[in-house]
């Protein structure tokens, strides 16, 4: 297990050494501060780099037929289709402003 000081994993990650310093301080580079002088293990730091990396993405499969059911709480069945929000009309009709007959001018001789 080879350990590295601030410089040498500033090298390793390609970073200056002050944000190095930074994010080791806070906790996002995993590093321990002996002392005055901040060590890294160089293994944890290939390990923190592969977290980095993107997840890789499943190819569109053309052709493929197989359904999965939707097994949410919230969805509500409308005309044969699920959707997780109900439509727009039942929406719009609670949102609108009640209002209110107006009162006509009467005046008393």
């Amino acid at each position: 297990m080879k350990t590295l000081n601030l410089e040498e994993a500033a090298l390793f990650l390609k970073l200056h050494p002050e944000e190095v310093r930074r994010r080791a301080k806070s906790g996002i580079i995993p590093g321990a501060k002996l002392g005055k002088r901040w060590a890294f293990i160089e293994d944890d730091l290939a390990a923190f780099m592969r977290s980095l990396y993107p997840t890789p993405r499943q190819a569109l499969q053309v052709g493929h037929t197989e359904k999965t059911l939707c097994h949410s709480l919230n969805v509500e069945k409308r005309g044969g289709s699920a959707s997780p929000h109900p439509a727009a009309n039942v929406l719009d009709a609670l949102l609108q402003q009640k209002t209110a007959s107006r009162r006509r001018n009467s005046t008393t001789s």
